[in-house]
């Protein structure tokens, strides 16, 4: 990053890397010093201060910023609102949810979930739904998308349960080679001890329950939250009668999927049709 760039024309993450800079030099701390405070290498923090930490520091380092400066949750809050930033601002509730819940339940019906999605796959969405922005944005909204993994590396990880109908299995993004990278993707997440993955086959004829894709978050200390989407926005449900009609929704679901075993070896055998 050029020392003399003018603020406006820095992206985001330059002008995050830019302020931990100009705090550290404030406090008289190295960049050694910094990385050793937060747990990273000076290297690390290097990166971050030229904007080059793709695709983005993490919260830890974050965390670690404000302790050494003693600035409370400044730069904690200032990396938060990057991720908001590269999201529409219908999906920012949804997405500050997510982060919190102890368990996810989701039914996708012709995409991959994004919490699982690719890097390939998502670039591949994004391209064809905002065909007009920049390559620049596009970029933004992949890498914030992918940051929402980062809820499976915190010491308590939330359970997440998916139900995938085939049609997102089938249907082409991106190409066989995007598809084929994102068939594994799926197998490894299956083999995570945190996440169980189901397939709602073509052969399970008239849905038994909702044909809309849904995401069902729970907590530790909140009531339950049902989500849905449509074109124009997201929207957030939490009376009691309509959680629970989704719950006996996705109850048989489950009953009318495959099971994770069978699921995974259909996942396989596509797999092997992509890559021939």
């Amino acid at each position: 990053m050029d020392e003399t760039t003018p603020p406006q024309h820095l992206n985001p993450l330059q002008r995050f890397g830019r302020d931990v800079k100009q705090v550290r030099l404030a406090r008289k701390l190295t960049q050694k010093n910094l990385g050793k405070a937060a747990g990273y290498s000076e290297a690390y923090v290097s990166r971050v201060e030229a904007g080059k930490m793709l695709p983005r520091p993490s919260e830890k380092f974050a965390k670690g910023c404000d302790t050494a400066f003693g600035t409370g949750e400044l730069f904690t809050g200032l990396l938060r609102r990057i991720d908001e930033g590269d999201h529409p601002s219908w999906f920012v509730p949804y997405l500050n949810l997510e982060r919190k819940a102890s368990r996810i339940l989701d039914y996708s019906t012709n995409i991959v979930k994004g919490i699982l999605q690719t890097e390939g796959y998502a670039r591949a969405i994004f391209q064809a739904y905002f065909s007009r922005e920049e390559e620049e944005v596009i970029e933004g909204k992949v890498a914030a998308r992918l940051r929402r993994r980062d809820v499976f590396e915190r010491d308590t990880p939330p359970c997440l349960w998916t139900i995938v109908h085939e049609a997102c299995l089938r249907t082409v993004v991106g190409g066989v080679e995007v598809m084929a990278g994102q068939l594994e993707y799926l197998l490894t997440a299956a083999a995570s001890p945190h996440i169980k993955l189901q397939v709602m086959p073509f052969s399970a004829g008239a849905p038994a329950a909702s044909t809309r894709p849904f995401t069902v978050l729970r907590f530790t200390d909140s009531p339950t939250v049902l989500y849905t989407e449509t074109r124009v926005g997201g929207r957030m449900h939490d009376s009691a009668q309509t959680v629970d009609a989704a719950l006996d929704d996705y109850d048989l679901l489950r009953a009318h999927a495959l099971s994770p075993d069978r699921s995974v070896a259909l996942i396989k055998t596509l797999l092997k049709e992509y890559r021939e």
